[in-house]
């Protein structure tokens, strides 16, 4: 397998409890290097343009309301099969569906409130990042 770098996103439901810290332990745990992590906050045009492949459904609004709503952590995460892993690790988008021990199943409120965002394949890994963090950001 290949060394992928993926993005993470912790959500602001989650920086709001501060879980942040055990968030990211729970990445290292799981084997990632964390290659770049910064709290920052969205604006509403940001949101709309990370999620614009949600334009047209009718949960759009509400996610970018919610993404809009307090910092965030994004974090940029290595290892190989990063992505497919990641997505794992993080659990199903509904709590309710996750398995034990994911971060979903341990953090998250509900389908909206899950806590954290991970990249679904290595095309959105490379936009999302590009998104987030500059080249040089990357370590």
């Amino acid at each position: 397998m290949a060394v992928e770098r993926t993005l993470a996103m912790i959500k602001p439901d989650a920086v709001a409890r501060d879980l942040g810290g055990r968030i990211l332990a729970h990445y290292e745990q799981e084997g990632f290097k964390i290659l770049a992590c910064k709290r920052t906050r969205l604006s509403r045009a940001e949101a709309e343009a990370f999620y614009a492949v949600h334009r047209e459904r009718p949960f759009f609004d509400s996610l970018c309301e919610f993404m809009t709503s307090g910092p965030i952590f994004a974090v940029a995460l290595e290892r190989e099969d990063a992505i497919t892993l990641l997505r794992k690790v993080m659990g199903a988008t509904n709590p309710a569906d996750a398995e034990a021990g994911t971060i979903r199943a341990l953090y998250a409120e509900n389908i909206e409130r899950n806590s954290v965002h991970g990249s679904d394949v290595p095309e959105t890994a490379t936009q999302e990042l590009a998104f987030h963090f500059a080249g040089r950001e990357l370590l």
